[in-house]
């Protein structure tokens, strides 16, 4: 009797304890939660924390994870598009500062074709013999030319497709890097300014920011623009990467009072940009188009476009030589068809215009044979968001370089592809206010310089591999590209070295 006894008292007792540790446990996880909770509400270097307290750091586990379980169950690190793990975590990494060596072995398979390999040299160049790139001037003819300081710079992007906070960052960012700020066809607003960057101001299809009451171009408020001393240059855009021949495309849910105001549109109504300038029907029209502007502004004045047809662009240069070079744009901005956007049709986005490894080549050559490639500047744009990609534009023969996803994912941008929904969890395209809260500008500006630090550290290293001093000095022949039957050629044999033609060549050094 005494046995049952005792039995009993020890298994009540051991239940007892059990139920504690298990309440002591359960208060602990959540006095844990509770923890965690206030410092990812609170901290600032990280949105999706920010946004969904401790349910986002989840994604950072399964993501560390997956660098184990990947292999088996997931895509491989080169494969994802548009833009796969491994370009992205060096953006990622690099705007964070963190070191961006790899170990035992590249991932990037190198008999794909098209792929790019950069020719190294014998007796690369020295750290103390290497020089920064020098500096372009475009617009030598204007009154107030413009020498861009940085090889990559911020494409175009609407405020209004991105958040108030993330223009405020890239603006910030600009600024302490160096580098210009687009944009977009959205107009200038109070954040393009915040940072004091050098802007270029794009004027789109709607004239967003200089538009009269009847849509055509308003000088005045083009004057006001141009009077601004942190507006630089203008960029007219004909037709954008992702959706040549359609309009920029704004939901009506980003339409907010703010974007109404700054673009003088309704709120709350899609923002539908016409598909071409009507005002602009032929070349002899966008000559006199862009000269208006300039002369208006005073400042270089070019355009944007996606290269499909490029019959236009040859007559283009004849309708210049007619007219004299002085009328020719001061810069051509060359945007991929892989190019990206916050809106556009699939049609458009997946079947329309050709690669930027395609056009960017076709234009420098069809400058060149005009003799107008140092009248004309030659900007490239669309997924550029690596060293390699830079420095394979500047061997291609670009000017300059810029980049707009590539700024995306320097803000923190982790694809997640809800650009048009308003419901980006990092705050980059959405104007909720409360997952606006994770974007800490201060914190994403510094991310922005580390990001353009990065790619100039990158190209620098590649041009001082193939033995010129800086990436500007990189021609043609200092890259490869590889073909279908496995081996690579020399980009120059591909792209032959173009020599104007006979009654163009007094121009070259004129």
């Amino acid at each position: 009797m005494m046995d049952v006894d005792w039995l009993d008292l020890f298994t009540m007792k051991g239940l007892n304890v059990l139920s504690s540790l298990f309440v002591l446990a359960i208060g602990l996880l959540a006095l844990l939660v509770i923890i965690l909770f206030i410092i990812d509400v609170t901290q600032t270097s990280d949105a999706v924390r920010r946004n969904y307290p401790v349910i986002g750091r989840f994604r950072y586990i399964f993501s560390t994870l997956g660098e184990f379980f990947r292999q088996y169950f997931f895509a491989m690190d080169r494969e994802e598009m548009p833009f796969n793990r491994a370009e992205r975590e060096w953006v990622d990494r690099s705007s964070k500062g963190y070191d961006n060596t790899v170990a035992f072995g590249s991932t990037q398979n190198l008999r794909p074709v098209g792929t790019v390999i950069f020719v190294n040299c014998p007796f690369p160049t020295l750290e103390e013999d290497a020089s920064p790139a020098p500096n372009v001037v475009i617009g030598r003819g204007c009154l107030n030319p413009y020498e861009p300081q940085s090889i990559i710079n911020i494409s175009g992007m609407s405020y209004g497709a991105l958040s108030k906070p993330a223009v405020r960052a890239l603006s910030k960012g600009a600024a302490m890097a160096n580098c210009w700020l687009n944009t977009g066809e959205g107009a200038l607003s109070p954040w393009h300014l915040e940072g004091n960057c050098d802007v270029v101001f794009q004027i789109g299809t709607a004239k967003y920011g200089v538009r009269a009451p009847d849509g055509k171009l308003d000088p005045v408020k083009l004057k006001a623009i141009a009077a601004l001393p942190q507006v630089k240059m203008f960029e007219l855009k004909m037709s954008q990467g992702a959706k040549p021949g359609k309009g920029g495309i704004l939901p009506a849910a980003k339409v907010t009072e703010e974007i109404s105001k700054i673009r003088s549109i309704p709120a709350g109504v899609p923002s539908i940009s016409p598909n071409r300038h009507p005002e602009i029907n032929n070349v002899g029209e966008l000559l006199d188009y862009l000269s208006i502007i300039r002369e208006t502004t005073g400042k270089p004045t070019g355009f944007k476009t996606v290269v499909g047809a490029y019959g236009w662009l040859e007559n283009m240069c004849q309708e210049i030589h007619r007219r004299g070079e002085p009328c020719g744009p001061d810069f051509i901005t060359i945007d991929g068809g892989d190019g990206g956007t916050g809106a556009a049709p699939m049609a458009l986005m997946d079947h329309v215009g050709l690669p930027l490894r395609e056009a960017l080549p076709m234009v420098v050559d069809i400058l060149s044979r005009y003799g107008l490639r140092q009248r004309i500047r030659v900007i490239a744009s669309g997924k550029l968001i690596t060293p390699a990609d830079v420095a394979w534009a500047y061997c291609t023969g670009a000017d300059v370089v810029v980049s707009a996803r590539g700024f995306m994912f320097s803000l923190g941008c982790i694809q997640a592809m809800k650009c048009n929904r308003n419901t980006c969890p990092t705050g980059i395209t959405t104007h909720d206010k409360r997952l606006q809260r994770g974007l800490d500008p201060e914190d994403k500006a510094v991310r922005v310089k580390n990001f353009v630090d990065g790619i100039r550290k990158g190209v620098g290293m590649i041009a001082h591999s193939c033995g010129v001093p800086h990436p500007r000095a990189l021609k043609r022949f200092h890259c490869r590209i590889v073909q279908e039957n496995g081996r690579s050629v020399p980009m120059d044999e591909l792209y032959p070295p173009v020599e104007p033609l006979e009654a163009y060549r007094v121009n070259v050094n004129s």
